[in-house]
């Protein structure tokens, strides 16, 4: 595997995500040994081209020959083309390079609720806020979790009742709703931020529901492993929900609600069964 060489890798030292991705490449030979270094920490004067505030948002590589400097989705095709030099067309290719620069910025610009920052937001650059991303963000967490959760639903039938095709999406949809504006009397500048976490929250529940799912094609096991396995998952759930607010400094309130709403949707749906 080749090294590409002269070349410096700025990341977030903020996100959890780009420094596991960035030491990969480092530790798989992709970058030399000092080829990456966190903007935050790095002195102007040593990449004077870098534009900061875009380096926070989308990741640079810089050329130390020619100094040089790519963003994004770019600076990382430059990188695996080393991998896999016989794709190298397809990553100059404009559509697919268009392409894949949305879906870089949807996670680019979202990665701060889906892996959040631990140590606080100290530094002075800081990830640009993107309102289109987040809601974009917001609904494709949604659509897929609640399509996880409408296909887990039908394994508990023997212990939960039955409902409408739609039911799982409008509870999903609802929650988002109604946590929304808890969140703005709360607090209303950590609105989006909220409900991004969140948002993440059931979309990993969601993913830890498929391993279920996958044992259900094979097996025909009593209903109440299936709501054993949910409750489980509900545990971690609140967990990470205690631990995300709390990286937030949005206090107990919001959890409250989280609960109380899961807990009226499933009294109305007994009531009404």
């Amino acid at each position: 595997m080749k090294t590409l060489k002269n070349h410096l890798i700025l990341f977030d030292e903020e996100c959890p995500m780009c420094r596991i991705y960035t030491s990969a490449f480092v530790s798989t030979g992709l970058l030399e040994q000092d080829g990456r270094a966190s903007y935050q920490e790095l002195p102007i004067q040593v990449c004077p081209n870098v534009d900061r505030q875009r380096a926070a948002n989308e990741i640079a590589l810089v050329n130390q020959e020619t100094g040089e400097v790519t963003y994004g989705i770019e600076s990382l095709f430059k990188i695996f083309a080393m991998v896999v030099p016989f794709l190298g067309p397809l990553f100059k290719f404009k559509p697919f390079v268009w392409l894949m620069s949305k879906v870089y910025a949807f996670i680019a610009y979202n990665r701060r609720v889906i892996v959040p920052p631990v140590k606080g937001e100290d530094f002075q650059y800081q990830p640009s806020f993107k309102l289109h991303y987040r809601i974009i963000y917001l609904v494709f967490t949604w659509f897929v979790t609640a399509w996880i959760l409408s296909g887990y639903t039908n394994l508990m039938a023997d212990m939960l009742p039955a409902g409408h095709a739609y039911r799982e999406y409008f509870v999903c949809g609802a929650q988002i709703i109604f946590q929304g504006g808890i969140v703005f009397l709360v607090n209303k500048k950590k609105v989006w931020a909220y409900l991004g976490n969140m948002m993440t929250i059931s979309f990993a529940g969601a993913l830890l529901l498929l391993p279920a799912l996958l044992v259900a094609a094979w097996l025909n096991l009593d209903p109440l492993f299936y709501v054993l396995w949910f409750l489980a998952v509900a545990g971690l759930m609140l967990l990470e929900h205690i631990r995300r607010t709390r990286l937030l400094k949005l206090g107990w309130t919001l959890t409250f609600t989280w609960v109380l709403y899961r807990v009226a949707v499933l009294l109305i749906i007994f009531l009404i069964a």
